[in-house]
């Protein structure tokens, strides 16, 4: 958790060379604020990804700067940054990229394993967010053997397991139903809310952005309009028994009534409840 903005300013990315150089960000400007969630949209072409991922740090920007906890990620060295990914932020891909060789426990476990936590604490940490998201009982099994949105909700453990600063997640629901989808956003904004952490999405789709506190439309490299989502009701056809109202300062669809809190404490900061959707 961290009471510092993630600050873009400037970015101007340009691919190619001078003949035939294609502009993919033409100077945005952009501040995320602690907690905040924010969903980038805009058409094929538009720089919503490049915009995503030279926030955090994957692509470093022809002109512009990142701000981080003090730091321009745009000056630190390739080594640097890495480790700065690894400890501060948390990553969901619309495939999931999952380790296919690795059962969910130890893909969830990867970012911590990969910081030098003792094995047995890293496991232990990843099957508590596994069974937080309604995992329990599939902590051994690969990701051949689970569905779309279970797999997702295994790359969202693997995104905070290491308690980010941000999330950052790119087309999260894309190769998901609808119905999985809206689960996977609620799994998604409610783990990261509880975390105290920030969450930047990109998404073709108006139903993931209402999930999100602000939307950002972009157009031909630039940020072009922004605007506050408002709630929206569940999904046609998206039933949850004993659904009820958001928390305060929630923005999407209504929850579903979560299930007891587990007995054993949690070693991470965690909603009150475990997730209780469906394992879809």
């Amino acid at each position: 958790m961290t009471s510092a903005p993630l600050e873009a300013r400037g970015l101007v990315k340009t691919y190619g060379d001078q003949g035939v150089a294609t502009r993919a960000l033409a100077g945005v400007d952009l501040v995320v604020a602690p907690g905040e969630s924010v969903a980038i949209m805009g058409p094929s072409g538009s720089g919503k990804t490049t915009l995503l991922h030279v926030l955090a740090g994957v692509l470093a920007p022809t002109s512009g700067s990142v701000l981080w906890r003090g730091q321009d990620l745009t000056t630190l060295p390739d080594r640097a940054r890495t480790q700065l990914r690894r400890s501060d932020f948390g990553f969901v891909f619309q495939a999931g990229q999952l380790l296919p060789e690795l059962p969910a426990d130890e893909n969830a476990a990867l970012p911590l394993l990969l910081a030098g936590t003792p094995r047995p604490t890293a496991i232990d940490t990843s099957r508590r967010w596994l069974a937080h998201l309604g995992l329990a009982g599939m902590e051994r099994r690969r990701p051949g053997e689970l569905s779309g949105g279970q797999a997702q909700r295994v790359a969202i453990a693997r995104a905070l397991v290491g308690r980010p600063g941000v999330v950052f997640a790119d087309e999260p629901t894309g190769a998901l139903d609808r119905h999985t989808g809206w689960e996977v956003m609620q799994a998604l904004t409610t783990a990261t809310r509880a975390q105290g952490a920030s969450l930047v999405v990109v998404t073709h789709d108006e139903e993931v952005a209402h999930w999100c506190s602000r939307t950002v439309h972009m157009r031909d490299g630039l940020i072009v309009a922004e605007a506050h989502a408002q709630p929206v009701a569940p999904a046609a056809g998206v039933t949850a028994a004993g659904a009820t109202a958001s928390a305060a300062g929630t923005t999407g669809p209504a929850s579903p009534t979560p299930s007891p809190t587990a007995s054993q404490p949690l070693p991470v900061a965690l909603p009150t409840a475990p997730w209780s959707g469906a394992a879809r």
